[in-house]
């Protein structure tokens, strides 16, 4: 029998379903989003595994013909979202873009690695291996349209692109960016539907906004805006979860009998290894994000830093470091891991990115941290997610402080991590 939180979280799911396709959760967020879909197929896998591979399918219909797979998509124009496709103006199929209306942008490319856990859980290979193409399009994508002209990293054009909107490590390149006096007048919906306190601010909106103008102005042209576009920076996030990803893709090669794209995925690799140290801040000894443009880094220690267990990337030195990090934020946090430093300039546990304990970001993390042995603070990122949820509820993220849960209610991919994760089952089964 189901504990009543995996009922709760079986409740949120079906809740939040709409016809094949999930949104993070009712009215703050009600289209489907690239990398939420992902971590919600792991999810629906533990009680309707055609569906977890159904929401899989629909995600990768929205894909462009460039290979981009875009961060939202636009299945109907639900004017209690900001900024809906008016706004974003995206290409239509017949002009390279997608089957249907969508952002502009990208997102975390963890699609790879959440088809392999499927699989080697017992998933269908046959249903896997017809996404293969389609994931091997997107990481083209990734490493041609979003890799700048004379560097040697992927970047990201947009906060939103990172998946960690507002987090502090965006601040070199915003602030050398000015707003376009050209963005048309708009009116938030976030701020409605949360608390303001927690949401990004109205300057760092008008900048988002501007630079979804510059896509617009130049017909969504990805190299263009990678290399003129008035944001670049290099993530974290973005890297570790690529280099894992393709690594999780090359696996997939072999397994399907695709030897043929191989030595491209290899290639990826390499080079990725190779830039790793691009985003180690010797001062701060952290991988930190920075403008490639500049060359400035960030100045704290965020979530995204851990993840080079996640990738298996960095040095012994560079590793060391990170856990030297993890265990002095852990002595100033109750709940472990805050998605930016406590003690970094511009901490704050409620807002959005600037402090709160995410839990797609704790199940990856606590997982590299495993996998390369570190299992203490693994299990206590683990055990940390579990208090909280229980406290708390299925809240789309939470303060490291107090436990207390912040944004969006009935979360998906807050029910998905208890489901595939934490619940008593879960870690039964895994055992």
């Amino acid at each position: 029998m189901p504990s009543n939180l995996d009922q709760q979280a079986i409740d949120i799911l079906r809740s939040n379903d709409r016809g094949g396709y999930t949104v993070p959760t009712a009215r703050l967020y009600p289209y489907q989003w690239n990398w939420d879909s992902a971590f919600v197929a792991l999810g629906f896998a533990t009680f309707d595994l055609n569906r977890a591979w159904r929401e899989l399918e629909l995600l990768l219909d929205g894909q462009w013909c460039n290979g981009l797979l875009p961060h939202i998509l636009f299945r109907q124009n639900d004017p209690d979202y900001f900024p809906g496709p008016s706004v974003w103006c995206t290409p239509n199929q017949q002009n390279g873009g997608g089957k249907f209306p969508s952002g502009g942008i990208s997102q975390p490319p963890v699609l790879a690695s959440i088809v392999r856990m499927l699989i080697e859980s017992g998933g269908d290979d046959s249903r896997g291996k017809a996404l293969f193409e389609p994931m091997l399009k997107w990481h083209r994508w990734y490493h041609r349209d979003r890799t700048p002209d004379g560097f040697d990293i992927v970047a990201s054009v947009h906060p939103w692109e990172t998946g960690r909107d507002n987090c502090p490590d965006w601040e070199p390149g915003l602030s050398r960016m000015a707003v376009d006096s050209d963005i048309e007048a708009y009116v938030r919906r976030d701020t409605v539907h949360s608390d303001p306190s927690q949401r990004p601010s109205k300057e760092q909106y008008d900048k988002y906004v501007t630079m979804i103008k510059f896509g617009r102005d130049v017909g969504w042209d990805q190299r263009r805006l990678t290399n003129e576009g008035p944001f670049l920076m290099a993530d974290p996030g973005i890297h570790f979860i690529l280099l894992r990803a393709d690594r999780d893709l090359l696996a997939l090669a072999k397994r399907f009998g695709r030897e043929d794209c191989a030595s491209e995925i290899q290639g990826w690799i390499a080079a990725a290894e190779g830039a790793t140290n691009t985003l180690w801040n010797p001062e701060l000894e952290a991988f930190c994000a920075r403008d490639v443009r500049s060359g400035a880094f960030s100045c704290g220690f965020s979530s995204a830093s851990a993840l080079c267990f996640w990738a298996d990337a960095g040095t012994d030195d560079q590793r060391a470091a990170t856990l030297e990090h993890m265990r002095r934020i852990q002595a100033k946090v109750t709940y472990m891991l805050p998605s930016w430093d406590p003690d970094a300039a511009m901490f704050e546990p409620q807002r959005y990115w600037c402090g709160p304990v995410w839990p797609q970001m704790n199940h990856i993390i606590s997982r590299g941290l495993a996998e390369q042995g570190e299992h203490d603070l693994a299990n206590r990122i683990r055990d940390d997610l579990t208090a909280l949820i229980t406290k708390s509820g299925f809240r789309e993220c939470f303060d490291p402080l107090t436990g207390e849960g912040c944004i969006g209610k009935d979360f998906s991919w807050t029910a998905a991590m208890w489901l595939a994760w934490l619940s008593p089952r879960a870690k039964t089964e895994a055992a």
